[in-house]
C-alpha cells in the first residue's frame, strides 16, 4: 500500500486517483444533521442505545461488541458528500465509571491502546475540555495519514452517569509522512476519506462494570464515476470498522487494568 499522494492506479492502468475539495454547502449539510442529532440525543428516552432493545441490551451485557446504523440508512447522501452514522455499545465488567474516564482522557497515551492513532497529545486542558491532536492511521485497500484536532466536552451527570461529545476542529491529509519531506494538505482539500468526524460518547456503571456507547457520525467524499470499485471499500465500510475497533480496544483496554 502506498500513501494516497502518490498515484496508486497508474500500474492498474485506471489513471491517477481523482483529488476532492470539500465545498462550503457540505460543511453546512453536515453542521445540520449534527444539530439534529444533538436534539434527538436530548430528548431519547433512555440513557443508553443499548436500552432501547432488550435483545440488543443482551448481546453487549453477554460481552459483545454491538455496532449498527444509528438510522435505517447508515449513509445520507448530501451535496458532492457522504454522512456515514454508526452507534455501537460494549460492556466492560468489573471496571468502574472513574476508571473508565481516566482511560478514555488519557490522550497522551492513546496511540497505545488504539492500533490507528500514531501520534497523540493534548493541546490544551481546562476543567471537562479537551483539545487532542491525533495522527490517525486510516487503512483498506488504501493508506491515508491524517493529522487531526478535537475539541472534547465531557458532561458528569452523576457518579454512575457522563456523556461526552467530540467534533474534529481540522482534519488534514499528510503526504510522505515520516519523510523529511512530509507536508500537511490544506484542510478540505486531498482524497476526502474523512472530512469531519464528530462522536457522541455515553458511559453508565451499573451491572458490575461500565456500559460505554459511541455514536460516531463521519463526513466522507461521495464516490467518482469510475473508481467506485477502489473507493467504495473505503468509504462505505471503514466507519463502522473503526468504531467497532474503537470499541474492542477500549474495552480490552480497561479489562487488563
Amino acid at each position: 500500500m502506498r500513501v494516497l499522494a502518490v498515484a496508486l492506479l497508474m500500474s492498474s492502468g485506471a489513471g491517477c486517483l481523482v483529488a476532492a475539495e470539500l465545498k462550503p454547502a457540505t460543511v453546512a449539510a453536515f453542521d445540520r444533521y449534527i444539530e439534529k442529532t444533538r436534539q434527538r440525543l436530548a430528548h431519547r428516552a433512555e440513557f443508553l442505545w443499548a436500552d432501547q432493545s432488550p435483545a440488543r441490551r443482551s448481546r453487549v451485557r453477554s460481552g459483545q461488541v454491538v455496532v449498527e446504523p444509528a438510522a435505517s440508512n447508515p449513509i445520507v447522501e448530501v451535496t458532492d458528500g457522504l454522512i456515514h452514522d454508526w452507534v455501537g455499545s460494549v460492556f466492560v465488567p468489573r471496571v468502574t465509571l472513574a476508571a473508565t474516564l481516566e482511560h478514555v482522557e488519557d490522550y497522551n497515551h492513546a496511540r497505545t491502546h488504539h492500533k490507528d492513532v500514531l501520534e497523540s497529545h493534548i493541546i490544551w486542558h481546562h476543567d471537562d475540555t479537551f483539545l487532542v491532536f491525533m495522527r490517525l492511521l486510516k487503512k483498506k485497500m488504501i493508506t491515508v495519514v491524517l493529522d487531526t484536532e478535537h475539541e472534547i466536552h465531557y458532561d458528569r451527570i452523576d457518579s454512575t452517569h457522563c456523556r461526552s461529545e467530540s467534533r474534529t476542529v481540522k482534519i488534514a491529509e499528510v503526504v510522505d509522512p515520516g519523510k523529511k519531506d512530509e507536508h500537511e494538505l490544506a484542510p478540505g482539500t486531498g482524497y476526502g476519506f474523512l472530512w469531519k468526524l464528530d462522536t457522541f460518547w455515553r458511559f453508565e456503571e451499573r451491572d458490575g462494570g461500565t456500559w460505554i456507547e459511541c455514536e460516531a457520525i463521519s463526513l466522507t467524499r461521495d464516490i467518482p464515476t469510475g473508481l467506485g470499485w477502489l473507493i467504495q471499500p473505503v468509504i462505505r465500510s471503514l466507519p463502522r470498522e473503526s468504531l467497532e475497533n474503537t470499541l474492542r480496544e477500549t474495552a480490552a483496554s480497561l479489562e487488563k487494568k
